[in-house]
């Protein structure tokens, strides 16, 4: 079985952090993201009013995937309108600051405090307050869910 490190070196996401936005809506991306986000990333909407930050190359895969729906499903036509429609392309700055476009930080409902929290292929950004809620919430359900979803899954 392959160590941490050696996961961890594929280019996985983890991690929490809790940066702050400056005044032009740019985020400093956490220093251990930086090198799987350098080439460029796609940034959109993500689910609970979270924004998700893709490698362009895990952006292209999940987009590919959505992309073999047909184009009579009425709910894979109104999914892509919602992810491309804000989605925005970014490489980041020498200091590795990206910008957050303004429809984005509606959406999420960003300030000054976020939370980016590595989810393994991607990055998500949340209001710090909102994803505190949103943990303490989940938090609670944690094990039930693992047995749920992991049956098999010996620790």
């Amino acid at each position: 079985m392959a160590g941490v490190d050696s996961f961890v070196g594929t280019g996985l996401l983890l991690g929490t952090y809790t940066p702050r936005l400056d005044e032009k809506g740019r985020l400093i991306l956490p220093a251990k993201f930086r090198a799987r986000l350098a080439a460029g990333l796609v940034m959109t909407r993500g689910q609970e009013r979270c924004l998700f930050l893709m490698p362009m190359d895990e952006f292209s895969r999940m987009y590919e995937q959505v992309r073999q729906a047909p184009v009579t499903s009425r709910q894979a036509r109104d999914y892509l309108r919602v992810l491309l429609s804000g989605a925005s392309d970014e490489v980041p700055d020498k200091q590795g600051r990206v910008s957050i476009p303004p429809v984005l930080r509606e959406y999420a409902g960003l300030d000054r405090d976020v939370a980016v929290i590595g989810a393994g292929t991607r990055v998500e950004i949340w209001d710090r307050t909102a994803w505190e809620a949103y943990l303490a919430e989940q938090e609670s359900a944690y094990s039930d869910t693992a047995e749920q979803i992991f049956p098999d899954l010996a620790f």
